[in-house]
């Protein structure tokens, strides 16, 4: 997933405070993803009240929607981890390392961008489709690019509710996929009225999507489009389902202690290295697709058409700093 905004406004990122248990409601916006018949998505990170939820600091959700197929070009990035989870409906995924997959409900991709990595992501015309695309910050050393993917998730089972386990541990239940740092990250269905009961890790920052339904924390009604944050501390969260039951996604992870820039599909340390990505994917352009100087590769199946990188701000970019003490 991408930020297809050919001219992306400059975000200062509020430094977060580390809190404990709070419920602070996060509204979507909407953002679309190319030109007339674009795919809309909800956004709900980043924005200027809070930049992350642990190493999470990209949270698109889209659908469910059969007008508006994905159809995101190759396009690239550094410094961060993608996720993808579709609940409904397939995407191709295309990628410079030579990755050629359909990724299905239930099933995860994971692709690590490293220093440099392409990719696109397409669905099927007409077809329905509905799920999120993440993104989470890598830590310093992190260089290599890969892909994974996870087609078999472990399941959690309550009292008139599942869940799957995408990454990280609830419990004695652990995902196998790969991630970088310490996160979570939960998809749970719950009937009307259910009460769903999970233990958390208390040196976590955790968030709650509903996507569908409504729920409610601590006595705060959740509706669907609003990313909840939960703040820490907490060793549990009870989450009361409402009558129409709810569909949601539970993040968490450990607050992420190195600074971040974030400019159009790039994370990185500093203004000079979000510039430095800028430029590099412009001078692959000019190079032939097998040119082993093309620090983002070639992605297959796409010819010339690709996304072309916004122009990065006259002002310089300052990164977000690690979460400061209350």
């Amino acid at each position: 997933m991408t930020n297809l905004d050919p001219r992306p406004a400059e975000m200062d990122l509020e430094v977060p405070t580390a809190c404990g248990p709070t419920v602070q409601l996060l509204e979507a916006r909407e953002v679309p993803l190319g030109g007339i018949r674009a795919m809309t998505v909800r956004r709900t990170l980043p924005q200027r009240a809070r930049s992350t939820v642990g190493a999470w600091c990209f949270l698109d959700a889209f659908g469910p929607s059969s007008d508006e197929p994905m159809t995101v070009l190759p396009h690239p990035h550094i410094g961060l981890q993608t996720v993808t989870w579709p609940m409904i409906g397939e995407i191709r995924h295309r990628d410079s390392l030579g990755s050629d997959l359909l990724v299905r409900p239930g099933e995860l991709n994971l692709m690590t961008a490293g220093t440099g990595i392409s990719h696109s992501e397409v669905s099927a015309e007409g077809a329905e489709l509905m799920g999120l695309q993440l993104w989470a910050a890598l830590p310093d050393g992190v260089d290599q690019p890969a892909f994974e993917h996870v087609g078999d998730l472990p399941r959690l089972v309550g009292e008139r509710w599942s869940g799957i386990v995408l990454v990280g541990q609830v419990g004695e239940v652990r995902s196998p996929a790969t991630v970088h740092t310490p996160m979570l990250g939960v998809d749970l269905t719950a009937e009307p009225g259910a009460r769903v009961d999970l233990p958390l890790a208390e040196g976590f920052e955790h968030a709650l999507l509903v996507v569908e339904g409504e729920a409610e924390v601590d006595g705060v009604a959740i509706p669907a489009g609003p990313l909840a944050f939960l703040g820490m501390a907490r060793e549990q969260v009870s989450i009361a389902v409402g009558q129409p039951g709810a569909r949601m996604v539970l993040l968490g992870g450990v607050p992420f202690e190195e600074p971040i820039v974030m400019f159009w599909n790039f994370v990185g340390r500093d203004h000079e290295q979000v510039a430095q990505a800028r430029a590099d994917w412009e001078a692959d352009a000019t190079m032939a697709p097998a040119d082993p100087r093309r620090r983002f590769g070639t992605v297959a199946g796409h010819g010339q058409d690709r996304i072309p990188a916004p122009v990065v701000p006259d002002v310089r970019l300052k990164p977000r700093l690690p979460p400061t003490a209350p």
